[in-house]
């Protein structure tokens, strides 16, 4: 038996309010829930975050905008802190020594890195593998083990330095001398991250394109052609962000100077670096405000010439 549908039952199928009841209903529940899951994921990291980065962080500036006085005791001062800061002249001492430290050590460092991985890229070195493991195995050597094994290689009268003066007759530099103590600080930076710039490097140029190479190779290009050409603009990504590491690495330099200032106590002072600085005024001076200032005011200036870096970089990308 066939049915027919009347035009006025078709006309009210098609009116609106039966086409919005035809529709399906938003599932507000399950997205609700598959937001809540999603915050369960990211949850730990961000519990975590705030707790060793957050925290401590307005800890820092709360401490910097107060001061410990003998009538009042702690009391707020606003910016003064930071105005003593300023006109210290043994934490801009300490600040124009880090900037040295950095303008010096940090090319030297990267172009050694980088004259590595090319040359273990480059397929004319022999024994690649074990190169690329012994270059990067300092890297592995805690900072603190390093600095004293160094620091007892530059002693003049106990260690290698010391050793070589007696055997060869002859009088070598002081390497723990305040003439010469920074650049033996560098020696062992340079000695500690050589292997680990190397191998951000040598990754960024193993993602290269072989077609590139082959295109070169057509086109008779030389070794030092492919290098300019292919290599350094495919690598510039990797450069900049070592560049920026190493910057932030520079500015906060303690563990070396710390450890060989028993060694050279005439030559590293208190304030030798601002972390040092920032480190002898809360454990030794009990200045706790004071050095919160101290460590704000270099992450400040940290964050601004690395920021500066990382927009140079970006801009040669484009």
């Amino acid at each position: 038996m066939m049915t027919t549908t009347s035009p006025a039952s078709l006309a009210e199928a098609d009116s609106p309010a039966s086409k919005k009841a035809r529709e399906p209903k938003p599932l507000r529940g399950r997205k609700a829930r598959g937001r809540w899951k999603g915050w369960a994921f990211i949850g730990p990291f961000m519990i975590f975050f705030a707790l060793v980065f957050l925290a401590p962080l307005i800890y820092s500036i709360y401490l910097s905008l107060f001061r410990e006085q003998l009538v009042g005791g702690n009391s707020f001062v606003g910016f003064d802190n930071y105005i003593k800061a300023f006109q210290d002249p043994q934490f801009w001492s300490g600040a124009w020594r880090v900037t040295l430290f950095l303008v010096v050590q940090v090319p030297i460092m990267l172009f050694i890195a980088l004259f590595v991985a090319l040359a273990i890229d480059s397929g004319r070195l022999h024994g690649k593998s074990f190169f690329r493991i012994s270059i990067f195995m300092p890297y592995a050597v805690p900072a603190v083990v390093a600095s004293l094994m160094w620091g007892f290689m530059y002693g003049d009268r106990f260690g290698l330095v010391g050793n070589l003066n007696d055997f060869f007759g002859i009088s070598l530099p002081d390497p723990l001398g305040p003439s010469w103590i920074l650049a033996s600080i560098g020696n062992i930076v340079t000695w500690e991250f050589v292997g680990y710039n190397m191998l951000i490097f040598y990754s960024a140029l193993k993602v290269i394109p072989t077609s590139l190479y082959e295109a070169a190779a057509i086109d008779g290009a030389g070794q030092w052609r492919v290098i300019s050409a292919i290599k350094l603009p495919a690598i510039r990504g990797s450069l900049a962000i070592a560049t920026i590491f190493s910057i932030i690495g520079s500015f906060q330099l303690f563990n070396e100077p710390s450890i060989l200032k028993s060694l050279a106590p005439n030559s590293i002072t208190t304030y030798f670096t601002p972390n040092l600085y920032s480190y002898s005024l809360s454990f030794s001076g009990q200045q706790f405000n004071y050095s919160a200032t101290v460590a704000i005011i270099m992450g400040v200036l940290t964050m601004i010439v690395a920021y500066i870096v990382q927009l140079r970089g970006m801009r040669k990308d484009v």
